[in-house]
């Protein structure tokens, strides 16, 4: 049984003629008889009743006759929901992010833009450790989200870089340098963020063959300034995920320097819905992006 059948059927019992059904339709009479012949034999009933002057619905055809035109209509509602999609005169786009380098430094940039440009769509954004977006695209919970690159597993556009910096207390002996080395953090308890870029940290960490000190985990920034301005632990971060006023901690460039990457994350551009893809070119225009494809 297919949509056209019904479509077929439907139309036949509303003009009463197999003719009349095949020039609304836009088909051949025969087309028509055809479609109607094989949905019967698959139903094993006869649905019309077919006279020399007109045809017109069997009993049981009656019956059927309304839970085909219900299907019909799903399906045109369906077209028209899926065509104002298209034209994102309305539809859902959910973006997953991580921490405030993304929720309060890029995303709002890109979203006065989109909203005025895409009033009708809705958009849903879900919060997370960096690990946590990564996991939501490829359980496809998300439609699009931020990432640290490069990442392989995705199709990516590059949005934003910034530094990383270390982070310390602002009576500790090396806020007064105007660089610090990552040899020089592992000598003090360590707090790692899970807010974003813990990866990344870990990784600058082996590439020197260092190991922190690793004492605390913290799932948001503020939690870990907390720490830092406590006296507690010294830390690596992004810069952009640091609030313009320190209290209690100091932020100080990393020697060599390190920069971060973050970008859009799909994970397949080309099977994106419309929205995602508007998306992508409004941050691509909103920061400057660059593509980078994987």
């Amino acid at each position: 049984m297919t949509l056209t059948q019904l479509e077929i059927f439907s139309t036949v019992a509303e003009l009463c003629s197999f003719t009349a059904a095949a020039q609304r339709l836009g088909i051949s009479q025969s087309a028509v008889s055809h479609s109607m012949k094989a949905l019967e034999e698959e139903l094993g009933v006869t649905l019309l009743r077919r006279g020399q002057s007109s045809v017109t619905p069997t009993d049981i055809g009656l019956q059927l006759l309304g839970r085909a035109r219900a299907m019909v209509g799903l399906a045109e509602t369906m077209r028209q929901e899926a065509s104002a999609t298209r034209h994102l005169q309305r539809g859902l786009l959910r973006i997953g992010s991580f921490g405030p380098s993304s929720s309060i430094h890029i995303i709002p940039q890109i979203m006065q833009v989109f909203a005025q440009t895409y009033p009708g769509i809705e958009v849903q954004i879900d919060e997370g450790p960096d690990r946590q977006v990564v996991q939501w695209l490829l359980e496809r919970r998300i439609d699009i989200g931020f990432v640290i690159l490069p990442d392989e597993r995705f199709m990516t556009r590059l949005i934003a870089t910034d530094q990383m910096v270390a982070v310390v207390p602002e009576r500790h002996e090396l806020a007064s340098r105007a660089q610090i080395a990552l040899a020089d953090l592992c000598n003090d308890p360590f707090v790692l963020t899970e807010a974003g870029s813990s990866d990344l940290v870990l990784r600058m960490f082996r590439q020197k063959r260092l190991s922190p000190r690793t004492r605390y985990r913290c799932a948001q920034i503020i939690s870990t300034l907390d720490i830092i301005a406590r006296g507690a632990a010294v830390s690596v971060l992004a810069e952009k995920a640091l609030p313009e006023k320190p209290i209690g901690w100091v932020s100080r460039p990393l020697a060599p320097a390190v920069v971060r990457s973050v970008g859009l994350a799909v994970l397949d551009e080309a099977e994106a819905s419309p929205a995602t893809k508007a998306f992508l070119k409004v941050a691509a225009t909103s920061c400057q992006a660059q593509p980078e494809r994987h």
